[in-house]
């Protein structure tokens, strides 16, 4: 399938520019899957930029997470850093002009990659978070769950006077340290059971749950078109639903800037900034 305006950014956000996604959300039941590129006008950085390609740092691992307390003391030491940056991001326009569309029946559902929980605090609580939440915490031996708040205040206790002011937040919700900093670092364990905590979230090397992968198909299957919003598409975890929706001749809206893996499959592709593109198509479906 050969996308419509794939290759050239479309410039400001006009009605005109708008006519193809207003289109296909006027059909409704449009599933929505989002990625970073919608949280960066919330303050969080997203992971390629505009070519596709950017990323500073390498991120951490499921195994390296598993395989070593030097590495564990790594990650919390980073993602306590980060956390108060991240804590204090809010929706932003786009957040919000999804919601305005799930109300006015014009977006069905909403599968999110994102870890950052913008969806929920908009008010689209039936979000799908493909990837999980950073701001939930789960012990690997007894499986409990607890608030990333909770934890904050924990590891505040253990290293008291740890932050600097100055950080500065990467994509993960964490923050790049010196290892002299790292090393004195005190990682608090399952207040249940003294076993490992781990940040609710999927890390690269470690598989999405199946059910919550069945999930999304299932919402795929059951929509009138898919539109993405924000998501480079690099990872399978998010193009496997592009490809699933294009091999059922569903139609497929990429709206991002920068090029995706999935523009191939798009009916329509539009580079233009989010928020104000998705407040407009909000306003002329009258979802406002």
């Amino acid at each position: 399938m050969e996308a419509s305006d794939a290759n050239a950014p479309e410039g400001p956000v006009t009605s005109a520019g708008l006519a193809g996604l207003v289109g296909m959300l006027e059909r409704r039941d449009a599933v929505v899957l989002s990625g970073a590129g919608l949280s960066t006008e919330s303050g969080i950085p997203d992971y390629r930029g505009a070519t596709g390609l950017r990323r500073t740092g390498t991120p951490m691992t499921y195994q390296e997470f598993t395989g070593g307390e030097a590495a564990r003391r790594r990650y919390w030491a980073r993602s306590h850093t980060g956390w108060p940056l991240f804590a204090r991001a809010r929706p932003n326009a786009g957040h919000r002009a999804v919601e305005l569309l799930r109300r006015s029946g014009h977006v069905g559902a909403v599968i999110t990659q994102n870890v950052d929980g913008l969806h929920h605090a908009a008010g689209t609580r039936e979000t799908v978070e493909l990837h999980g939440g950073l701001d939930r915490v789960v012990c690997l031996d007894c499986r409990r769950t607890s608030s990333r708040s909770e934890l904050d205040r924990r590891l505040e206790e253990l290293n008291r006077g740890f932050r600097r002011p100055g950080a500065v937040l990467r994509p993960d919700g964490d923050a790049q340290l010196p290892q002299e900093q790292v090393d004195g670092f005190r990682v608090a364990p399952c207040a249940d059971c003294g076993g490992v905590l781990k940040p609710d979230v999927v890390f690269f090397g470690e598989n999405v749950p199946a059910d919550r992968v069945e999930r999304c198909y299932e919402l795929v299957d059951a929509a009138g078109s898919l539109v993405v919003l924000g998501s480079s598409l690099t990872v399978l975890s998010g193009l496997r639903f592009v490809r699933r929706a294009a091999r059922a001749r569903l139609p497929v809206a990429i709206v991002n800037q920068g090029p995706t893996r999935g523009d191939d499959l798009a009916a329509l592709r539009l580079d233009l900034p989010l928020g104000p593109a998705l407040t407009e198509a909000a306003r002329l479906l009258g979802a406002g």
